[in-house]
């Protein structure tokens, strides 16, 4: 039997799930590039901090399940930076389920949403040296805008970010 994967809004009480796969995620796609003290911070404040943001209730996030289970979100808005544009802020998924199409599905559906919010094109921010990501990303028609910048965590290297875009389908 094919996986079923669904997606639909976080809801107030989604804020340990939401934790659990940023920190397991970004522990893994970020954590090498930094030193040890700052990705163990960087884990505690990615499993903690979504409890005030869905009670913030500024942006969208969507979650993904697989099977039922959690496995992947999103959080997207209006542009920080750019007037006009949305802008998808986070976007992660549970290592357990890389691979698995949830991702896809999930992005499709955050696409969805900024079309029907009226935006024409979106934008976002990934490491530079991630290479998984900026494959995912292309691959869903994503390309670099030629635009940078370095995210310092005050110990150890700052980490360069690269923005990436595309036109929402549909518009």
């Amino acid at each position: 039997m094919p996986d079923a994967i669904t997606v639909h809004p976080a809801e107030p009480g989604d804020g340990d799930i939401l934790g659990e796969i940023h920190a397991l995620s970004w522990g893994v796609s970020h954590g090498p590039f930094c030193t040890p003290k700052v990705a163990a911070a960087g884990i505690e404040e990615r499993r903690t901090k979504w409890h005030g943001i869905l009670a913030e209730g500024v942006d969208t996030i969507l979650l993904a399940r697989l099977n039922e289970r959690p496995g992947a979100f999103a959080r997207f808005g209006a542009s920080t930076s750019r007037p006009g544009l949305a802008e998808i802020h986070t976007f992660f998924a549970h290592p357990e389920v890389w691979g698995s199409g949830i991702a896809v599905l999930l992005l499709m559906a955050v696409l969805d949403r900024v079309r029907d919010a009226g935006y024409d094109d979106v934008h976002l921010w990934t490491l530079r040296d991630s290479a998984q990501a900026r494959r995912f990303y292309a691959k869903n028609g994503f390309a670099e805008t030629g635009r940078t910048h370095d995210h310092d965590f005050d110990e150890g290297p700052p980490l360069a970010l690269i923005e990436l875009e595309r036109a929402v389908p549909g518009r």
